[in-house]
């Protein structure tokens, strides 16, 4: 029979330390929030173990801002249980059960916060064997720490262990290294039954959770080696250190499939980016988001790649910024290209330096060297733009189209007044302005007429570069 787990994610938290405006649990890191990453381990655990997970997020402080992030976000059932008064950990939980009708009906409560951004389904796992094999009333991870300020300490004996938070405890009972991590797990009907005996009775005035760990009682602090998996983030200085423990974290996933990293340590890339084996990257790029780099892709210094698609040995030279395209299979892009939402780039294009692309679609073939601007188009196959090309799309009010047809040859500081329809195997000769459809094969030319009047030069230049008449 498949055990019913309840999750509660301790999301109320303002976080005032942080800096920032939003509520703590929706704190960016690496392209997501704070929470985010409590609730993926969750799932990920119940996943992983075939188990009925449910969850609930234990919210307070602009309760609003989370509720409208996570059912934006998440299509599995979360309830969103509020806790009025930040009274502690144990009033949180009260406020769970009383704010999920289904909560104690589960048969297991996770208890985690949403500040762990480091904390996988690993973790979760190890607690939950210890429960299951031992069959306990409730688990707690803890870890060791070189200064334990600020946290609870673990006080083992003959009889089991107790949790005491720093304010309460003793000077010897401060000097104790185990801390207590706020990850836990109980069996659902043992930790309702205790939440109304758990008094106020501290330095804090608050409900503490931790008093449900007392000693005689059927729980076990589970011991982890490893602290960086339960670290809290309470200021910018500890979102920076978990940023670069993230990093680590994928970038060594990456290399041991294949991928090249020249120099990893100034290598950014997000937990949702997926790599081809041969894949080489070169330093200070970073990829974000839904982005995929397939194999023999090559990407060099500087660049910025989000929510993008590279094909196969296709290469992005320095400084290049991708946001929504799509590359297919040996394109070059770069250097100093930009490609926005929309760019679609079909096999053995070029888009070189200080060319911008925008909700277009390039053929096969199709070449842009330097110094373009291609929006709201659509290129045929082998056509060949040259220097400073415009597609002038916007008329102040809308975006209008450019069509060019395939095999097609643009001449350089040409422009485009979209709408405008160019056909197959046309030339429009350089420094065109183009406001009429040109036919199939057909040659456009569109220029003042050249005026060259002798003499006259001087009027026009002045100081060092005035020609004096000698006569």
């Amino acid at each position: 029979m498949t055990d019913k787990i309840g999750v509660a994610i301790l999301a109320a938290g303002q976080g005032t330390r942080m800096g920032m405006e939003c509520p703590k649990p929706l704190v960016p890191l690496f392209g997501k929030a704070l929470v985010d990453y409590s609730i993926e381990a969750c799932l990920g655990f119940g996943k992983e173990h075939k188990l009925n997970v449910q969850m609930g997020a234990v919210v307070g402080h602009q309760k609003e801002k989370v509720i409208e992030y996570l059912r934006a976000r998440y299509e599995e059932k979360m309830s969103y249980p509020i806790q009025e008064k930040q009274l502690g950990t144990a009033d949180a939980l009260k406020s769970f059960f009383s704010g999920c009708d289904w909560a104690s009906k589960t048969d297991y409560t996770i208890v985690l916060c949403a500040d762990t951004p480091l904390l996988s389904k690993d973790e979760l796992t190890s607690l939950w064997r210890v429960i299951k094999d031992k069959s306990l009333d409730g688990v707690a991870a803890t870890f060791e720490e070189k200064n334990p300020t600020g946290y609870g300490r673990i006080e083992r004996g003959d009889l089991g262990f107790r949790i005491i938070e720093h304010k309460d405890a003793s000077d010897e009972q401060r000097r104790l290294k185990e801390v207590n991590s706020g990850l836990y797990i109980f069996k659902t009907k043992e930790i309702h039954k205790l939440l109304d005996g758990i008094g106020s009775e501290n330095k804090s005035g608050e409900f503490y959770l931790t008093d449900a760990f007392k000693m005689g009682r059927s729980v076990e602090a589970v011991l982890f080696t490893d602290s960086s998996p339960f670290k809290g983030i309470n200021n910018p200085l500890q979102l920076e250190e978990a940023l670069h423990l993230l990093k680590k974290k994928i970038n060594r996933a990456h290399q041991s499939a294949g991928v090249y990293l020249i120099d990893s340590s100034t290598t950014y890339i997000e937990g949702t980016v997926k790599i081809d084996s041969g894949a080489t990257i070169y330093p200070n790029t970073y990829l974000h988001g839904s982005t995929k780099v397939s194999k023999n892709v090559v990407i060099e210094p500087g660049c910025i790649i989000k929510d993008s698609i590279l094909g196969e040995e296709v290469k992005v030279k320095a400084n290049s910024y991708l946001e929504s395209t799509k590359v297919d299979k040996k394109c070059q892009i770069g250097p100093y290209a930009r490609l926005r939402p929309g760019a679609n780039l079909k096999e053995g294009c070029k888009v070189g330096n200080f060319v911008e692309i925008k909700k277009a679609e390039l053929d096969k073939g199709v070449s842009i060297s330097h110094l373009s601007y291609v929006g709201d188009a659509e290129i045929g196959e082998n056509v060949n733009i040259g220097c400073g090309f415009i597609t002038c799309n916007y008329d102040g009010e809308a975006k209008h189209k450019t069509t060019i047809g395939k095999n097609s040859f643009i001449g350089s500081d040409t422009q485009m007044i979209a709408p405008v329809n160019i056909g197959e195997s046309a030339f429009v000769a350089s420094g065109s302005t183009i406001n009429q459809d040109v036919p199939d094969r057909a040659f456009s030319l569109s220029r003042g007429r050249q005026v060259i009047k002798e003499n006259m030069a001087s009027r026009f230049l002045k100081g060092k570069w005035s020609i004096k008449d000698k006569k």
